[in-house]
């Protein structure tokens, strides 16, 4: 089992810049990818905005692309927590969602309860 407990959402104006964590507890040395799905409001079904695996290879949605980094510090005792990072930049209106984090395992894909980002002036 793997937990996974977000933070660091909230209400920017366009052009802030807000960074979500992700901290993962439980079984994290099985996980090696991790990362954030995204639903905005209205729509039904979640887009991936960027994953990280444990060799640090990353990937982004297209529009996300130079404004948000993903970033992740893997556990080095039983007892620590493997974290995900997203600093999101020159934030717009259109990034409004409820972001989830996600850890994957071989056999299983965990997600976070989700956190709201309102870009908003």
């Amino acid at each position: 089992q793997v937990q996974l407990v977000e933070s660091g959402g909230g209400l920017v104006q366009p052009g802030g810049s807000l960074r979500l964590s992700c901290a993962a507890s439980g079984s994290i040395f099985s996980i090696y990818n991790m990362g954030w799905y995204r639903q905005a409001p209205g729509k039904q079904q979640r887009e991936l905005v960027a994953t990280i695996t444990s060799g640090d290879s990353t990937n982004y949605l297209d529009s996300v692309k130079g404004r948000f980094t993903i970033s992740r510090n893997n556990a080095k005792t039983d007892n620590a927590k493997n974290t995900v990072y997203l600093q999101m930049n020159s934030l717009k209106p259109e990034d409004t969602a409820v972001y989830y984090c996600l850890a994957d395992v071989p056999t299983k894909r965990y997600w976070g309860q989700g956190t709201q980002v309102t870009v908003s002036s």
